[in-house]
């Protein structure tokens, strides 16, 4: 049944060894390298997003503030003491809270606020 593994070149055996050995790479590819390209990619982005004001945790597990921002590097403040330490951007593990979230969420909770006062007023005068 597996006589040509056995026979070698006699029967075409080397081309089965070589298709089985590129057929192997493409897997490494698409198993491997593939995904570790787009975490790369991912981590890259948030990276760039960094804004002053985040709160981020390093991948040394020191959780804190953003204070200031430099090229490739950036101010963490941790403790209500103010301790500022100074890291690479490389050392983001993540980024906890987005300052612009929570701004947003600021602005849609005082839009909602004032449409309540808003309705308030308007079936207080109804009446």
């Amino acid at each position: 049944m597996f006589n040509f593994l056995l026979e070698g070149e006699a029967t075409g055996g080397g081309w089965i060894t070589i298709v089985m050995f590129a057929g192997l790479m493409v897997l490494m590819y698409f198993f491997m390298i593939r995904p570790q390209k787009k975490q790369e990619k991912k981590d890259a982005a948030m990276r760039d997003a960094l804004a002053v004001g985040d709160e981020v945790t390093t991948i040394g597990g020191i959780i804190g503030k953003v204070v200031s921002i430099k090229e490739e590097t950036f101010v963490l403040e941790t403790t209500k003491d103010r301790t500022k330490i100074r890291f690479l951007k490389g050392a983001i593990r993540s980024v906890d809270v987005k300052i612009a979230d929570v701004a947003a969420a600021q602005a849609a909770e005082k839009a909602e606020k004032e449409a309540e006062k808003t309705e308030a007023t308007e079936t207080t005068e109804e009446k």
